[in-house]
């Protein structure tokens, strides 16, 4: 058995909001073959509890759109670990030093990785490689070179 499409398309959700929330280290594990009671694991990091708390509001806004609301929360109080229950889809949102200590990964390194590419790093790259030639064309104007007026 392997994750249902329903489950990695909320999971693959949940990563990007992370990511749009500056979480890093983002993991999607399709837990389905070792767990009856849900599909996919999300783990994602941060630096700090407000950042943790960051990365939840925005994994439960970017989902509600998808009909998927938690049906269990736990950890928010103390923001050194968040996980949200979307039945389907388990998220768990860390501190770097939890994320660390516990090392969920190796835990379940047996399980399969739902491959994750991060939507605003694809679009960031090109528009940077955008700013920098138009920038080193009218750099390269203001010095003369290239231009019909200097000859």
């Amino acid at each position: 058995m392997t994750a249902s499409p329903r489950a990695v398309e909320l999971a693959l959700a949940a990563a990007q909001a992370a990511a749009d929330k500056l979480g890093h280290d983002l993991l999607i594990l399709d837990v389905s073959e070792r767990l009856a009671i849900t599909d996919c694991f999300v783990l994602a990091s941060a630096g700090n509890e407000r950042q943790v708390k960051g990365i939840v509001d925005e994994v439960e806004e970017k989902l509600r759109p998808l009909g998927a609301k938690p049906v269990r929360r736990e950890g928010e109080r103390e923001g050194h670990w968040v996980l949200l229950d979307f039945v389907d889809v388990v998220v768990h949102v860390q501190r770097d030093e939890e994320r660390v200590f516990y090392s969920l990964e190796r835990l379940w390194k047996d399980c399969p990785v739902i491959p994750f590419t991060d939507a605003t790093v694809g679009a960031a790259a090109g528009a940077a490689t955008s700013a920098s030639a138009s920038g080193a064309s009218s750099a390269a104007g203001s010095l003369g070179g290239g231009s019909a007026n200097a000859l």
